[in-house]
């Protein structure tokens, strides 16, 4: 059997174009990037906006907001929103990365800050791909360069043997760059940015030389709340961000919606096969989530206590797609409690002594006493035991 490198050459997959290549590679990527998911969403809004673009952007402000938050343009086209949330937030997020002010989206995990930075990065620049990872163990490198190393021993320093990170691309093309988890890189790796967020200038001292950003380039860091005091922010690179806060969904209708809408996008990414509407159990999951989020129940009789995790509805998306695959494949296809329960216990117990305690009590005191909820309190009572 030939290995899957020996079918492809360099110009894509063997027998086809450049183009023809890269499309079909898009079309079979686990997870396309956005610009590629929603490559016609975009260049109708392309198309139809009228409106003054700020350099080298692709879109408009107002369109980039449009894609973001849905809508239909004047020719009938459908734009899918990709953030329910208040409009003003995407407004003011789009607006800042129009000036010289780089954008710091923060919140609680799973508020969608990542999901709205890469969106906005194929939404303005096309390309969503300048990426720099926040860890523990991010490099210096990271931000600002590399070298290669064959090529710096065998001719010393030059521009040639220089490895530019994202953040060097996106400023040497006017491009935007995103940097995920900023508060989880070093600080006096953090720091890097502060002459390129206020100078608009790399240096590159080995060389004598700096890079200077063009025109459109700016950057979308991410940061979460619960990660304050691992590596905060200097005040002198808070200072030159415009941080945006992304809030948890307001009503238990919202937070339907979104999960109800990014569970149909990654079911048919996966090829799920489409089962009856799974609306009702995706609501009760909801309801259980933000009920141990709030620590009260949603008629406000009951308190209750708080698991250590975060519960947020990236983890009510992730319960709710296990849960679809296991009734597609060891079910009817119809999503039943049975299919939920056991991913509600992984996100709600974290901590097995004092999480399971609370899910207990949580069981008894409201769950086993809700009208409509037997069949979910004597599955989540079987994968409890």
């Amino acid at each position: 059997m030939e290995s899957a490198g020996a079918a492809t050459t360099s110009a894509g997959v063997a027998g086809e174009g450049p183009a023809e290549g890269a499309q079909e590679a898009a079309g079979q990527a686990l997870r396309p990037h956005a610009e590629d998911a929603f490559a016609a969403e975009l260049a109708a809004l392309a198309e139809q906006d009228d409106r003054p673009r700020p350099a080298r952007w692709l879109l408009s402000p107002w369109a980039v907001a449009t894609y973001l938050l849905g809508g239909t343009l004047p020719d009938g086209t459908v734009i899918t929103p990709k953030y329910v949330g208040p409009r003003r937030i995407v407004e003011v997020a789009v607006t800042t990365l129009a000036t010289d002010r780089a954008l710091l989206l923060l919140g609680v995990p799973g508020t969608a800050k990542t999901w709205v930075s890469e969106h906005l990065a194929a939404a303005v620049s096309g390309d969503s791909t300048l990426l720099v990872q926040g860890t523990a163990g991010t490099p210096e490198e990271a931000i600002r360069y590399g070298w290669n190393y064959a090529r710096l021993l065998a001719h010393g320093p030059s521009r040639e043997a220089l490895v530019p990170s994202p953040v060097m691309r996106a400023m040497s093309e006017g491009m935007t760059a995103r940097v995920e988890e900023l508060t989880r890189i070093p600080a006096d790796v953090q720091d890097t940015l502060i002459t390129i967020l206020s100078e608009k200038t790399l240096p590159i001292p080995e060389l004598g030389q700096e890079v200077q950003a063009v025109r459109g380039f700016n950057l979308i860091a991410t940061a979460n709340d619960r990660d304050r005091g691992v590596n905060d922010l200097s005040s002198a690179l808070r200072r030159r961000f415009n941080t945006v806060v992304l809030p948890l969904p307001e009503s238990a209708d919202a937070e339907v919606d979104i999960v109800s809408r990014r569970v149909d996008q990654i079911g048919r990414s996966l090829d799920l096969p489409t089962g009856p509407d799974g609306i009702d159990e995706i609501r009760r999951v909801v309801t259980v989530f933000r009920e141990l989020r709030d620590g009260v129940t949603t008629d406000g009789r009951t308190k209750l206590k708080s698991p250590s995790g975060t519960l947020s509805t990236a983890e009510a998306i992730s319960v709710v797609t296990n849960g679809l695959a296991l009734a597609a494949h060891f079910g009817d296809g119809v999503l039943r409690p049975g299919d939920v329960a056991a991913g509600i216990l992984g996100a709600v117990v974290r901590d097995p002594a004092a999480d399971r305690v609370i899910w207990q009590e949580y069981l008894e005191a409201v769950v086993r006493e809700r009208d409509g909820w037997k069949d979910f309190y004597r599955a989540c009572r079987e994968v409890s035991a």
